[in-house]
């Protein structure tokens, strides 16, 4: 069957439509919400700055996926806990986050894109480098209301080392 040009461009014009109107409908967050994974998002950063393994460890859900740029995915609280131990125990991270997009995409689910700069001090020589992530994070409200990380990845902004 043949389609004729103006068949064609027909299509691609609804479908660009379509696309658009999908993008201009990003789900929004309440402000309650916003201010919930906010505060979140805050305690996170308290808690990277403080190697603080328990109040990180609160901030994730029972079945939470950590996926840490150049490791393999970590899937439930253990593998999570025993992956942010090693991080703490080979750097000492100096970050701040900063929130670009909050979303609601039902009861129960939200998330958080964000970037984050700062300084990672390796432990064992005191070296210091140029910490510059972009990240996304997924929340599921808890059963006592509380927003936690179900879904946690994260990518470097920094420009690839050079040889």
């Amino acid at each position: 069957m043949k389609m004729s040009v103006r068949t064609a461009l027909s299509s691609f014009a609804v479908a660009t439509l379509a696309a658009t109107s999908a993008i201009a409908q990003t789900p929004q967050a309440s402000p309650a919400v916003k201010a919930a994974l906010t505060k979140q998002l805050d305690r996170y950063e308290k808690a990277l700055n403080a190697s603080n393994l328990d109040e990180v460890m609160m901030l994730y859900t029972d079945d939470a996926v950590f996926m840490p740029q150049n490791f393999p995915t970590q899937i439930g609280r253990d593998a999570v806990r025993d992956t942010y131990g090693k991080i703490f125990q080979a750097i000492k991270l100096d970050v701040r986050f900063g929130i670009d997009e909050m979303g609601e995409f039902s009861d129960g689910w939200a998330y958080a894109r964000t970037h984050s700069k700062g300084t990672a001090t390796v432990l064992a020589n005191k070296k210091q480098t140029m910490e510059g992530n972009q990240e996304m994070f997924l929340f599921r409200r808890d059963n006592d209301g509380t927003w936690r990380f179900a879904r946690y990845i994260f990518s470097s902004t920094n420009p690839p080392a050079q040889n």
